[in-house]
């Protein structure tokens, strides 16, 4: 009797289980009904990606915020320059009178789906903001593969419009894009060296070139004090 009741046990909890993985697949798949050309661990990470950043919130990782509304930079913000995704060279003279919005990004991250929140951000402020991605595999190794493979990504699955950059490598060494030097070198920017710590942390330069702004991986793009210090 005990053998049968346990088997009993045993049986349901197995249906209980599957069904749970159904759903969970099922669910993966509306999530991506849109979606093309992604791999399934693309799918999975969009699909978790609510999960996954109010996890990232809730333990505090990746959450930090930075300003400093005075301090003026030593090097010029609009002396730098860099190539975009097609090969065009970007001017940061370009960019004076608007707020810049740069940010690292990979296509194969916990945070990959802020994609859709930057795009949204953009269209919502492009008169006043230049959005700027800077793909790299600095960070688990996330964004493996080339220039063009990562435009399509982004353009196919996510629907970007704003500036993407040619990938390159965003941390600290010989190799650090020369924007990234700039953002997290005290002599150059005038008082930050705070690294990117994960894919997609933020940084906002203001509309005469003074880096106002550092927010983690986890603080998405639309969230209250982003937007506060894009219209600050």
């Amino acid at each position: 009797m005990k053998q049968k009741k346990r088997y009993s046990r045993l049986k349901r909890i197995l249906i209980i289980v599957s069904t749970l993985i159904i759903i969970f697949f099922t669910y993966v798949e509306i999530v991506n009904r849109n979606s093309v050309n992604m791999s399934y661990r693309q799918k999975f990470l969009k699909a978790v990606y609510p999960a996954f950043v109010w996890w990232s919130n809730l333990k505090g990782s990746n959450t930090k915020k930075l300003s400093n509304p005075k301090a003026t930079p030593v090097t010029s913000f609009y002396s730098l320059h860099d190539t975009l995704n097609d090969g065009t060279v970007l001017n940061f003279a370009q960019l004076k009178g608007k707020k810049v919005f740069l940010v690292n990004t990979a296509s194969d991250c916990g945070y990959t789906g802020q994609y859709a929140a930057l795009e949204e951000l953009h269209q919502q402020y492009k008169d006043k903001l230049v959005m700027i991605a800077f793909p790299a595999n600095d960070f688990g190794e996330q964004e493996k593969g080339d220039d063009h493979s990562i435009a399509t990504f982004c353009k196919q699955n996510y629907g970007i419009t704003f500036l993407l950059m040619k990938k390159s490598s965003v941390v600290k060494g010989a190799g650090q894009n020369e924007v990234y030097q700039w953002l997290t070198d005290p002599a150059k920017n005038g008082w930050n060296d705070q690294q990117p710590t994960w894919n997609f942390c933020k940084y906002i330069v203001d509309e005469e070139g003074k880096l106002r702004n550092f927010f983690g991986a986890a603080v998405e793009p639309m969230s209250k004090p982003v937007i506060a210090a894009i219209d600050t």
